[in-house]
């Protein structure tokens, strides 16, 4: 089964809806830059509606990792997703401070940019087209031989793609944040679209 993350999720009302749906993980966002920033008191107070079952990922950019693993032993997140420039060595750090799991972002424009990610030591790697939360998506054939470790797919994934992406890649996870949105705020309708889509996939893959 695809796991699900509903990525930049901001109101409490984005909570509930996530609530009935079900996926696998939500992500709040940790990035001031980023539109969908939310400060660590708003994510622990919607982290508290949260159903028990759903994991939420608590998205950084050069964050301190002794601000990453704050909030993680505090278990306002329960996984650290890592968007910069964070190498080897700050996943380290990192793993010294807590002992949550660590997903890794790579921007994957050319071939030779799966390297990086299939060496990481993070636990998961999540590849992306650049920075996150852009609703563009990059060249999906680069990923057609990429078997070093399973991946989560991030970029440009919305409702309508769904479906194409697992029945290409079968990555072990989908990313989707700016695809369920309507004028930058999560759409319910979207978000449930997107949650079917990617059930009703995997359920016409299981009987192939």
């Amino acid at each position: 089964m695809t796991s699900i993350k509903l990525c930049g999720l901001t109101r409490p009302e984005d909570i509930e809806t996530a609530n009935a749906l079900m996926p696998d993980y939500i992500g709040f966002v940790f990035a001031e830059k980023s539109k969908r920033f939310v400060p660590p008191e708003t994510a622990a107070r919607l982290r508290e509606r949260l159903k028990p079952g759903i994991l939420a990922a608590g998205v950084f950019v050069d964050a301190p990792p002794e601000r990453v693993a704050e909030l993680l032993n505090r278990d306002t997140i329960q996984i650290a997703q890592l968007h910069g420039h964070e190498d080897e060595a700050y996943i380290r750090v990192l793993r010294g401070l807590t002992d949550r799991p660590i997903w890794k972002a790579f921007k994957i424009t050319v071939p030779g940019d799966l390297a990086g990610a299939a060496a990481s030591s993070a636990d998961l790697v999540l590849l992306d087209n650049g920075p996150g939360g852009t609703g563009e998506a990059f060249d999906w054939a680069l990923l057609r031989d990429f078997r070093a470790r399973p991946y989560v797919l991030a970029g440009g994934l919305n409702p309508e793609n769904a479906a194409k992406a697992i029945a290409a890649l079968h990555p072990f996870g989908l990313d989707v944040s700016s695809g369920i949105e309507t004028a930058g705020r999560k759409d319910p309708a979207k978000m449930e679209k997107f949650v079917r889509a990617v059930r009703e996939a995997d359920s016409q893959e299981a009987t192939r």
